[in-house]
């Protein structure tokens, strides 16, 4: 089959993805695995060749989110509950001000995501966005674009992460450099994608915490009259998990292999380990000691699991999309032509990026693919340090660019904001646009000083 067809195919089958979606009003579940079918079958994939695909974009998904999603909801569930949520929302506002929450939020996500993954971290701090949303009335995009802005910069840009580790190793650029270079770029596109674009969109867009994450009124009022929580002892639950991620990470840098305290520091620096562990403490802090009853703990996390079952499907589903674009090979051929281009080295580095990144879903897997092919080209050039990290960030921006239905953090966003496929087109998709576009500005204006 020529290129020609399998781009062809990719553009049919995504087309057909959103009209099943947006137009027919199918369910987003259903209608990424009938696009993702297409997709293998007109490029030409056999038959097994697609199913293999389904069940590995499936079980590589699950296997990053399924525990994750499950124990940050009962977590979330339980800080909502409790009135958790509602004490550190007003907590923030009180410190901060209301007019400030969008900036906190996002210097909290930009620090944040430097150690912990995107998903990740972004699951632990929903139950903020949630209780500043109830609190203060706004549209919820007011209050998480910031958050996800600032989260997405750093997970890209700013090592440990794996993504910008893995782009330095293979380019050869110095990390002390890449961070550097990674702060300066990153917290203006931040700023820019998060609360300057938020108070532009939010009324455009309006809506709250989404039905599906709320239990029934009839339920809450069972449990309003019981004592709130102190805010100190919801920002320890929430810190622990990060800093035992936090541990995790800096115990693969700075502890020699084969030290029982990096394995220890290790396993219980895992993000499923770390949030089990810290569900089990709200569990302890936020419900016996508050005065619930075994079995009234056990429903509210019962009931938590019912929305995370709809996020777990409609994120593996988008996992599938990525996989048919991976092993079809889609990505590389949109890559070959590009190489072929004449553009600058940065320019043609975050180029490559993006169009991976357009085309497959995953960011990690666009940094990883655009860098082999940026290194292939480079060859025995004689760049200097920061030029080589201006690189590494040019990749990475053109790797956050543009998430769309192929990536599995768009639904993880659409479904925990409760969106429309339009919206989350309109919010997270342009902000991680913004973010992309504005970092390569400033990475070309800042490659004409060195």
């Amino acid at each position: 089959m020529s290129e020609a067809q399998l781009i062809g195919s990719a553009i049919a089958g995504i087309g057909l993805l959103l009209y099943l979606i947006i137009k027919i009003k199918l369910h987003a579940f259903v209608a990424l695995l009938i696009g993702s079918i297409v997709i293998g079958v007109g490029a030409g994939m056999p038959f097994d060749g697609v199913l293999d695909s389904i069940t590995k974009g499936i079980g590589n998904t699950l296997a990053t989110i399924a525990v994750v999603v499950g124990l940050g909801a009962m977590f979330g569930r339980m800080l909502e509950v409790s009135g958790g949520a509602k004490v550190l929302a007003d907590s923030l506002i009180y410190r901060f001000g209301e007019k400030n929450a969008q900036w906190s939020l996002m210097g909290i996500g930009f620090i944040i995501a430097i150690p912990v993954f995107f998903d990740v971290a972004f699951i632990i701090l929903i139950s903020l966005i949630y209780g500043l949303t109830n609190s203060t009335k706004k549209p919820i995009i007011s209050y998480a674009l910031p958050l996800l802005a600032g989260l997405a910069v750093t997970h890209a840009f700013i090592p440990p992460t794996p993504g910008p580790i893995a782009v330095a190793g293979i380019l050869g650029a110095d990390l002390g450099w890449v961070m550097l270079f990674g702060i300066i770029i990153g917290l203006p596109s931040a700023i820019i994608a998060g609360p300057i674009y938020a108070k532009y969109i939010s009324h455009r867009v309006p809506g709250n915490v989404p039905s599906y994450m709320h239990i029934s009124t009839q339920e809450d009022n069972k449990h309003h009259n019981r004592k709130l929580p102190k805010t100190s002892h919801i920002i320890i639950l929430i810190v622990i998990p990060l800093a035992l991620i936090i541990a995790n990470t800096i115990a693969g840098i700075v502890i020699e292999d084969d030290n029982s305290v990096k394995r220890i520091l290790l396993f219980i620096g895992n993000p499923m380990v770390a949030l089990l562990i810290t569900t089990i403490l709200c569990f302890w802090i936020l419900g016996v000691k508050s005065g619930y009853k075994t079995q009234e703990i056990q429903d509210i996390a019962t009931k938590a699991l019912e929305p995370a079952g709809i996020i777990i499907l409609v994120t593996c589903a988008g996992g599938v999309l990525k996989q048919i674009l991976i092993d079809s090979g889609l990505g590389n051929i949109f890559a070959k032509y590009l190489i072929s281009s004449n553009l600058p080295p940065l320019l043609l580095a975050f180029t490559t990026a993006m169009i991976i990144r357009i085309a497959q879903g995953s960011a990690t897997v666009a940094m990883l693919t655009s860098s082999g092919l940026i290194a292939s080209i480079l060859g025995d050039l004689n760049y200097s340090e920061q030029m080589l990290a201006l690189l590494v960030i040019s990749i990475a921006a053109g790797a956050t660019c543009f998430s769309h239905v192929n990536d599995s953090g768009f639904w993880l966003v659409n479904r925990y904001l409760g969106l429309s496929v339009p919206d989350t087109l309109r919010t997270w998709s342009v902000t991680t646009g913004l973010i992309g576009v504005v970092s390569i500005l400033l990475i070309l204006i800042i490659s004409n000083f060195i």
